[in-house]
């Protein structure tokens, strides 16, 4: 993609309209991320065991031995992947702005940090990025996986999933590298090449960090897809009650992640139990698992099989 830069028109917009107001028609917002556990690690990339078979134990006669056994393990390696909202703008932009260079940038970096977490949320989700981290999707892309079932929908790139999450430690976390974050470092003055001829001084503002997915275990995070808006394809807490089957005794998800499309389709199939017939409100949980409605959510996904 081409590199986008603001135009005069756009300042004079920024500096006749009233900055009390904070109004945004940009789907960015990050509530998954916000309850995903996380933590900070040295480097780049993250190695940890898993167990992934139990030791054989049972019983035995006087005077007789057992057989000894031990735990199966291997080694599981997490590369993190460079998450990137750095920002160049034109110093005549930044200056033209009514409330100075130092407003202007400080909006930049909060619009800027605001969409690269809402990226992160989708590559959580669908790791659709080249440059990004596996994701649940890689994990629970099959109906054949222990923890994937289908909510009977079939149209093609359109459907939808409530992806049932277990966040904590040894189960899905974020790791954020360098034992950091994504920081911003100090805005510089460079030299950039002019769209079409010569060259002017911009504000160059690196924003930088390395991002990964700790999946856990094969019951850390399950996925109830080929929901759809067709009459087999709607969500219903049946359907979520089937998801919760999958996973084992002590292992349950602790939030249900769906798009707001989904949401609503849940809303509509609870039977209103008030007094005064008012209508279901719209469900905060199912089964005392959370709900958390995330834009990150694709309503156009494929056909799982």
């Amino acid at each position: 993609m081409a590199d986008d830069y603001y135009t005069s028109a756009e300042i004079i917009t920024m500096n006749e309209s009233n900055l009390e107001f904070n109004v945004n028609d940009v789907l960015n917002q990050a509530p998954m991320i916000q309850r995903l556990s996380a933590y900070s690690i040295n480097g780049t990339q993250e190695k940890y065991l898993k167990t992934v078979g139990a030791p054989t134990v049972g019983f035995r006669n006087l005077n007789d031995g057992a057989e000894n056994d031990v735990a199966d393990h291997t080694q599981v390696t997490v590369s993190l992947a460079i998450a990137d909202a750095s920002f160049n703008c034109d110093i005549a932009a930044a200056e033209g702005y009514r409330l100075g260079p130092g407003a202007f940038l400080a909006m930049q970096l909060r619009n800027h940090m605001q969409a690269m977490m809402f990226k992160i949320e989708q590559e959580v989700l669908y790791g659709e990025n080249t440059n990004g981290f596996a994701a649940l999707a890689d994990e629970l892309d099959a109906l054949a996986d222990s923890t994937v079932i289908t909510g009977g929908g079939d149209e093609a790139d359109g459907c939808t999933s409530v992806w049932a999450v277990r966040t904590g430690f040894n189960d899905v976390q974020l790791a954020w590298g360098n034992e950091g974050v994504i920081q911003a470092k100090d805005t510089s003055i460079i030299r950039t090449a002019g769209s079409s001829t010569g060259h002017y001084g911009s504000y160059w503002t690196p924003v930088t960090g390395y991002v990964g997915l700790i999946y856990g275990s094969a019951w850390s995070a399950g996925r109830l897809c080929n929901l759809d808006t067709s009459a087999d394809g709607l969500l219903t807490d049946d359907k979520i009650s089937n998801l919760l089957d999958t996973f084992p005794v002590g292992r349950k998800p602790n939030m249900l992640v769906m798009s707001r499309q989904s949401l609503g389709q849940l809303q509509r199939s609870r039977t209103a139990t008030t007094t005064t017939g008012a209508p279901a409100p719209y469900p905060e949980s199912s089964f005392g698992v959370q709900i958390v409605v995330s834009d990150a959510v694709s309503n156009s996904e494929a056909v799982v099989s």
